[in-house]
């Protein structure tokens, strides 16, 4: 985003300052009004082709960077997914890990609880 602004600036202060060059020419030049006219007519005609051009350009470039950015946001999604995954299925083994050690410390105490009361009985 910030790319396409300042190429967007710059396109726009290359035009101004073009304008500005030439008209200061044209203005400052020793000729007749009707050269300066056809001078102006002229230079008027290579700036439109010559912002045309560059506003081409600058069109093929921003496309070229959203591009580049739509292939980084897939693959930065892709990543992102997997990681998710994989930590799911962590937390899933962590669970089952955690129901088994619960299962036996269960049993555990049951059989010891089963023993004390024989021995209490007998």
């Amino acid at each position: 985003m910030a790319e396409n602004s300042c190429s967007g600036d710059f396109v726009a202060g290359f035009l101004v300052g073009a304008l500005v060059g030439a008209a200061a020419a044209l203005l400052l030049a020793p000729q007749s009004g009707e050269q300066t006219r056809t001078l102006i007519r002229d230079k008027g005609i290579e700036l439109k082709e010559r912002a045309d051009t560059l506003t081409v350009e600058a069109r093929k470039r921003a496309e070229e960077v959203q591009d580049q950015a739509r292939e980084r946001a897939g693959v930065l999604s892709t990543q992102a997914r997997e990681k998710v995954e994989r930590l799911q299925t962590k937390v899933r083994q962590a669970v089952e890990e955690g129901k088994t050690a619960a299962s036996k410390k269960k049993e555990e105490l049951l059989s010891r609880i089963e023993k004390e009361a024989e021995e209490t009985a007998s």
